[in-house]
């Protein structure tokens, strides 16, 4: 299977999802993934398999536990960030992925808005035209923006720390007559 196919399949599930945001601020166990987002420890260890399969987190470490072995993951972002992969063989089914990936990330973006803080939150909405050079400036911002987010992560309810959430698709359109 394609490279960049799998990479979408894997991190378009919403329990997935929310399981990367978690491992960019610090290394997991299941059991830590388990508790943090109410799973049972075989669920998360299943979802953690499945995004380690697809590259989308790795081991950052083992410890000897009563006799056991326990893996921390960490979602390393600054590698995964955005869709740099190589050209895929099957356009058709990374567009169907592309498209599963984004109604995941809506359908958990629904999740978390209602446990927003109103009053406290940024939206925007836009389908507008702009100059190529505003475009740029504009996806430069929003990277910005992630990046220092992530980079700047911390463990779930880390003292002095707030829950926050970013989600951002930034995106040129084809006009009517390039689509068909």
């Amino acid at each position: 299977m394609d490279e960049r196919l799998a990479r979408m399949r894997a991190g378009g599930h919403p329990v997935r999802l929310r399981i990367l945001s978690l491992l960019t601020g610090a290394d997991l166990s299941a059991t830590d993934v388990a508790r943090e987002l109410d799973l049972t420890h075989a669920n998360a260890s299943y979802h953690l398999r499945v995004l380690e399969k697809a590259g989308l987190i790795v081991i950052a470490g083992e410890e000897k536990v009563r006799g056991g072995t326990v893996k921390r993951y960490r979602h390393p972002w600054e590698e995964a960030a955005g869709w740099s992969a190589p050209e895929p063989s099957d356009p058709e089914a990374v567009a169907e992925e592309r498209q599963a990936y984004v109604r995941a990330s809506v359908d958990e973006l629904v999740r978390r808005y209602a446990r927003s803080v109103h009053g406290k939150e940024v939206a925007t909405d836009a389908e507008l035209w702009v100059t190529p050079e505003v475009w740029d400036e504009v996806r430069e911002r929003i990277t910005e923006a992630s990046h220092l987010l992530h980079g700047r992560a911390q463990a779930p309810r880390s003292p002095g720390t707030v829950h926050v959430n970013l989600t951002a698709f930034a995106f040129v359109m084809a006009d009517e007559e390039e689509r068909q």
